[in-house]
């Protein structure tokens, strides 16, 4: 394999010292211009590349941003595609690290980014995440960061994230819309924010029409299809069941769908099921799935630019919150009222 060419290379060829290639790459106004030209006339016949790391480090930026999130799943590569599109197009590369739902993964992840020289940092915590002292001390050293998707108030800096509150009512208010009055919730962990708030938004929609809250009806569970069988399974297992089931995720939805049809119920005569998310398993199974649509794409795209926004600006941007509004698509598992309608012609 040939290698490829150096600075040493072109200033052997043209016969000029090593620091005139560099400063005549870079368009120093101290070297004239027909050694300009010459330079960059056999820069371009040699395919020389220059040491984009070597610049980096004089320039103080590499044009890399470090995004580490909990996993892969469709909703946060969607995500991940809408922080590449808006990176590509300012002029930063991304790189992509997985922490798994690991805290220790997480540490590594950050750590090793901190080795790669990033700009900053996009991220979106782990479900085990308890300590942020890891991010903390990058903010201490002046490295841009931006929370996305998973916002907790431990860690203060920029960060987009959907209205999980209201995401929450309003799937919850629906159910109760369509007649549902014993509406069972798959939360997500304790510790996890957005768990919590669209657990939040679940009370609230309760608390407005006057239903008491049941707290055998919430079951914290991981975000998890067999974990959602499981629980779903308990919960018709009880003497007074659930006639509705709100889960904050679409992969829970399916587990729960699964151990509703292994009953022998009926969606949504039997029981309804709102989930999370609007991927697009939820319209493929039967009956289509009712969710929660939180725009993955447009969240990941506005976490970039609030990045690079934070990048240019030297005001403190630690407490700018953008919040998205949430939309919510009902199908078949949840319109009791339409299914009981049509069912009398």
């Amino acid at each position: 394999m040939k290698k490829p060419a150096t600075i040493k290379d072109i200033a052997r060829k043209l016969n000029i010292s090593i620091s005139t290639v560099s400063r005549a790459i870079r368009n120093a106004s101290d070297v004239n211009s027909d050694t300009k030209k010459a330079v960059m006339a056999l820069t371009e016949e040699l395919n020389y590349q220059p040491n984009r790391l070597a610049l980096g480090l004089k320039q103080k930026q590499t044009h890399t941003i470090g995004v580490i999130v909990p996993n892969l799943d469709y909703v946060l590569s969607m995500m991940v595609r809408g922080i590449d599109e808006v990176a590509l197009e300012a002029g930063y590369t991304v790189m992509v690290c997985q922490s798994n739902e690991s805290f220790g993964r997480e540490l590594v992840n950050t750590r090793r980014l901190l080795e790669s020289l990033v700009d900053g940092f996009i991220i979106s915590v782990s479900s085990e995440t308890k300590s942020f002292e890891h991010f903390k001390k990058i903010q201490e050293r002046n490295i841009p960061m931006v929370v996305f998707d998973r916002v907790t108030p431990d860690l203060i800096a920029p960060s987009v994230r959907l209205d999980n509150e209201n995401a929450g009512f309003i799937a919850t208010e629906h159910l109760l819309e369509q007649g549902y009055k014993r509406i069972a919730i798959l939360a997500g962990p304790k510790n996890l924010g957005i768990s919590n708030s669209r657990m939040d938004g679940y009370l609230n929609a309760l608390k407005k029409y006057k239903i008491k809250k049941d707290n055998d009806l919430i079951i914290h569970c991981d975000f998890n299809q067999d974990y959602a069988f499981f629980a779903t399974q308990e919960l018709l297992a009880m003497k007074k069941r659930p006639d509705a089931i709100f889960t904050i995720s679409d992969r829970m939805a399916i587990g729960a769908m699964l151990a509703i049809k292994k009953k022998g119920l009926r969606m949504p005569e039997d029981i309804g099921l709102v989930g999370f998310n609007n991927e697009p398993v939820v319209s493929l199974v039967t009956p289509q799935i009712s969710s929660v649509d939180m725009s993955s794409f447009e969240l990941g795209k506005a976490a970039a630019k609030l990045f690079i926004e934070t990048m240019h600006n030297n005001e403190d941007m630690n407490k700018v919150e953008q919040i998205l509004k949430p939309k919510l698509f009902i199908r078949e598992s949840s319109q009791k009222i339409i299914s009981i309608t049509s069912g009398k012609k």
